[in-house]
């Protein structure tokens, strides 16, 4: 075999690999034995970067050339990380495109060129131990990562030398490692919580098939927010009794970091642990026993979070609690007794926790990348697919700034779309297609994924270009829009990346306001329709106005124009049912203009033909 394909979990805080061999999916350890790779990174003086358990080592000793929760960084941008940019030591700033990178050691690096390395390591790892090549992988990510996210991803892998087959949510290769598709159909819930995101997936089993039916989750809730909670506390105290600000001491600040999270995992056994944090010249010797109870204090905030996630999920989905069948623990947060309790109370049934939470999504992700390499042949695996949801709908900007949606919310992946639209100026050669993403009814309160322009359009009429805007979401979440104007062939496409992504609160925020202010942006979609109407009745009016106005009496062109006026009055205002009303009479008042038009290209029509028949008749005499 020259190579093999593996499934990779590119995690907040661990990464680990799978691979399919003749006893079925398993993780790939090395040589000591050790199946994660922490994603961590430190860069020495001398240039090396060193990764995994000895980058971690090295990050209180050195914690503004070490980096960590990487992945918190994808395809985001400095207003999305002002809550996560209190709690890291090292230095991030902010690209002409609105996207983050990483300054270490005078050289700045994106968090795709970051990721690149973690997965090369974890490939290194895996190629030692299998003694294969490996060049392809399926790389799983949070189910509420928004393209942009996707994308970068996508290039971390691609920069780590690997041919990425699939980008799959953590949720779905969950479901594929615990094969619920081959013990019965039915609805499951897969729980996620991880050192970094939530992710709560609704999946419906039928027949080998794995469809989301809805996704909801919080990509600022992990584990290293329980690690924060406790570090609150800590800090507090040591404020109070020894005057030390931690968060201003980098390593101070690492070295908490690393006592909370030891507290907490020590308590998910324990009753009781201590919380220790002393500083490397022994002025500060800070220590207290933390026991359950007190942890689960201040669990609860997080873990209520979690669940109104869940709830999200089952409203979007229309379901009910005692509908789902099977619930599934994910991620090294669910070993929390406080969490799984919680999670069982919710949902009035056992989860399961027969595989381990940090291994299952490797290992549903081999299974998949041993079912698209070719090689699972005859298996079950080969019948394996995957039917994920977009979270928001998507669509474009048009006349008057209202948002047209071409694909909706929980859309069914991979999904096409195709609507048509017209210009609005005579003679206009280029059109802006600018690509949205949201709820709400008007442009201006969506989020802006990106924009193209088609150009050289033929100069046309308005209303007579017809330009096909084609929306097309691969397996893999990401999406491209593509525009053809029809009567001239002229063609242009973008695959968006856009300049950065949406924290979980902003898809809730809109997900909420797209409810609450329903109303009123029905109301004010419809003025813009009525107006867009409304002008191009008014336009209309004033061509065929000119062309009859011998034939209407000066009181019918007084009516009329008074209509114009009254339109164009009611127009301006807000009140949809008074712009109806004066689109209704306008359009009452010249039907007989209209008429009168027809009439006279008929008398056109006729005088031409009958003086064609006699000159006809002259010439045979």
């Amino acid at each position: 075999m020259a190579d093999t394909v593996v499934g990779i979990d590119l995690g907040t805080t661990l990464s680990l690999c799978a691979w399919v061999g003749p006893r079925g999916p398993e993780v790939v350890r090395d040589e000591a034995g050790r199946r994660f790779v922490p994603s961590v990174l430190s860069f020495t003086a001398d240039g090396e970067v060193l990764i995994g358990d000895e980058a971690r080592r090295r990050a209180i000793a050195e914690p503004e050339n070490t980096i960590f929760s990487i992945k918190r960084l994808m395809g985001k941008g400095l207003a999305d990380l002002e809550h996560e940019l209190r709690f890291v030591p090292y230095h991030v700033e902010e690209t002409d495109r609105k996207l983050v990178r990483v300054r270490v050691r005078d050289r700045a690096y994106t968090p795709q060129e970051l990721s690149a390395m973690i997965l090369r390591e974890v490939r290194d790892r895996a190629e030692a131990r299998l003694g294969v090549e490996v060049t392809r992988a399926v790389i799983t990510v949070p189910a509420y990562f928004d393209d942009a996210q996707r994308q970068a991803t996508r290039d971390a892998g691609r920069l780590a030398g690997l041919d990425v087959l699939r980008i799959i949510n953590e949720p779905t290769a969950a479901a594929i490692a615990y094969g619920l598709d081959r013990q019965h159909d039915g609805l499951v819930v897969v729980y996620d919580f991880g050192g970094g995101t939530l992710d709560v997936s609704i999946l419906k089993l039928r027949d080998g098939v794995f469809q989301v039916l809805s996704t909801s989750g919080d990509t600022y809730l992990g584990g290293d927010d329980i690690d924060r909670s406790i570090m609150d506390v800590a800090a507090r105290e040591i404020a109070t009794r020894h005057g030390v600000d931690v968060r201003r001491d980098p390593s101070l600040l690492q070295a908490l970091r690393d006592a909370a999270e030891a507290t907490k995992i020590e308590l998910s056994d324990a009753s009781s642990a201590e919380l220790g944090l002393r500083s490397s010249d022994g002025s500060l010797d800070y220590r207290r026993p933390i026991t359950r109870e007190e942890l689960e204090t201040l669990l609860v905030p997080l873990v209520e979070r979690s669940l109104r996630a869940c709830r999200q999920a089952l409203t979007d989905a229309k379901l009910e609690t005692t509908q789902v069948n099977d619930v599934v623990l994910v991620g090294g947060t669910t070993r929390i007794p406080y969490v799984r309790r919680r999670v069982k109370e919710f949902f009035g049934r056992d989860p399961h926790v027969d595989l381990d939470p940090e291994e299952v999504v490797a290992l549903g992700a081999a299974v998949q990348a041993h079912a698209l390499s070719g090689d699972a042949s005859g298996s079950a695996m080969q019948e394996i697919l995957l039917l994920d949801v977009t979270p928001l709908s998507l669509g474009i900007d048009t006349m008057g700034g209202a948002f047209s949606k071409l694909i909706m919310r929980n859309s069914t992946i991979p999904a096409r779309a195709t609507d048509e639209f017209t210009t609005w100026v005579d003679g206009q050669t280029n059109v802006d297609i600018h690509i949205l993403q949201g709820e709400r009814e008007l442009s201006k309160d969506n989020r802006s994924l990106g924009r193209f322009t088609l150009r050289g359009i033929p100069p046309m009429p308005a209303g007579i270009p017809r330009i096909e805007v084609t929306f097309l979401i691969d397996q893999n979440g990401i999406l491209k829009v593509q525009a053809l104007e029809k009567r001239s062939g002229r063609e242009a496409s973008v695959e968006v990346v856009p300049s950065h992504g949406l924290t979980n609160e902003e898809v809730e925020r809109m997900l909420l306001e797209s409810v609450e202010k329903a109303e009123e942006d029905m109301t004010a979609r419809r003025m813009i329709d009525l107006r867009t109407d409304g002008e191009v009745v008014i336009r209309a009016t004033e061509k065929s106005l000119a062309n009859v106005r011998a034939r209407l009496s000066p009181a019918q062109q007084a009516e009329v124009r008074d209509s114009i006026v009254a339109l164009r009055g009611a127009l301006a205002g807000s009140d949809p049912s008074a712009a109806q009303a004066a689109l209704d009479r306008l359009n009452l008042l010249t039907m007989p203009i209209a008429e009168m038009q027809m009439n006279a290209v008929a008398e056109h029509v006729l005088r031409g033909k009958k003086l064609s028949e006699i000159g006809r008749g002259g010439e045979e005499k």
